[in-house]
């Protein structure tokens, strides 16, 4: 069983989370104003990538609160969590210039 850390509660095991799609994509200012084929590209089209991926994840059975994580894709680890709305970690960016 692998742990998440949650950054409100700490290590827990994974299935108490859930997976809620690529972190930091903006909500659009007018969403009304929209073609469906914009509509579309917004709610399905995202980013794939192989190595380190900015997540949102919900803590869904213990605070259920919603934060970021950056998940190393060929992995599945973790390589670091934090609170929605701050910077991504330095731990980030040394793995991902290692990797490069």
């Amino acid at each position: 069983m692998q742990l998440i850390h949650c950054p409100w509660c700490g290590p827990r095991e994974e299935v108490e989370f859930h997976y809620g799609g690529q972190a930091e994509v903006a909500y659009p200012d007018d969403p009304a104003a929209l073609s469906d084929r914009e509509w579309a590209e917004f709610v399905f089209y995202r980013d794939n990538p192989k190595g380190p991926f900015a997540e949102r994840w919900s803590h869904a059975t213990g605070c259920r609160k919603w934060f970021n994580a950056v998940r190393d894709t060929r992995t599945y680890e973790f390589l670091a969590t934090y609170r929605v709305g701050d910077p991504v970690p330095a731990v980030v960016r040394r793995h991902q210039e290692v990797s490069a």
